[in-house]
């Protein structure tokens, strides 16, 4: 499922949202112009877990490559020594939520973040909204080391940071709708979903998936999803309790109609 819009409008204007996304384009487009397609940046900046399990160890990753032979072309798989770590190993789990590995991978979390993350930031504030992403980014970065503690494939992408804006979201706005998209073969149907079943859904492929694969042998980070959204979710609890969480009921006049 694609979302399109939500049926909340945001009253101020999100400059931490936009300033999130405004440095993962510079960071991508980085990685993109530069000569190895951004390798040697995934693997300096991205968390590796096996790093941070032992700073001592060598993280070597297996690659699978294509080697002509008198048969044919077949797959050989060959090892690699990671470039080294730019930063000190921790601090990699707050440069890696600023990486990502593919454009698919780049549009898909920025629309997501482009469309949940107004409406936080409206709730949290500005610098409630900062601490919240990379709050949730870090708990995202290290609830997938936790499960892969001994993993040598670097990790990147802002989607453990979306996952907690995504968590909050569905506690801070549980009337909120959400119009989206699926595509059914050549086919896209659209229909309108309240957002906590939206977001719920989201959840539960993400529990299905993490459990359905081994940890750390997926090129998915599963659980950091997971973490991210958990986090989230429960910032936003906290929020709801004190006097820095308006009702939703306060809002009502700022809901469209699809």
């Amino acid at each position: 499922m694609i979302p399109i819009r939500d049926s909340i409008t945001s009253i101020h204007t999100p400059y931490v949202n936009y300033l999130m996304i405004a440095i993962c384009s510079i960071v991508f487009l980085a990685q993109v112009g530069s000569g190895d397609n951004g390798q040697r940046i995934i693997e300096g900046f991205g968390m590796v877990p096996l790093r941070l399990t032992d700073p001592e160890a060598e993280a070597v990753m297996p690659i699978v490559r294509q080697v002509a032979t008198p048969a044919g072309l077949m797959l050989e798989e060959q090892l690699r020594v990671l470039a080294p770590s730019a930063v000190n190993p921790w601090l990699t789990v707050l440069t890696c939520m600023f990486l990502h590995g593919g454009w698919m991978h780049f549009l898909g979390n920025m629309w997501f973040l482009y469309i949940f993350g107004d409406n936080v930031e409206d709730r949290f504030g500005h610098f409630g909204y900062l601490l919240l992403y990379l709050g949730t980014g870090i708990a995202a970065a290290l609830s997938h080391w936790v499960t892969a503690m001994n993993s040598p494939i670097p990790t990147v992408g802002a989607s453990g940071a979306i996952a907690g804006v995504m968590g909050a979201y569905a506690l801070l706005y549980p009337h909120a709708r959400v119009l989206s998209v699926l595509p059914i073969f050549v086919f896209l149907q659209t229909f309108v979903l309240p957002a906590p079943i939206f977001l719920g859904i989201w959840f539960a492929i993400q529990i299905f998936s993490g459990f359905a694969s081994g940890a750390g042998s997926t090129g998915v980070a599963w659980w950091a999803h997971i973490g991210g959204f958990v986090a989230g979710a429960g910032l936003a609890m906290l929020v709801n309790l004190t006097s820095l969480g308006r009702t939703e009921a306060t809002m009502v006049n700022r809901r469209q109609r699809f």
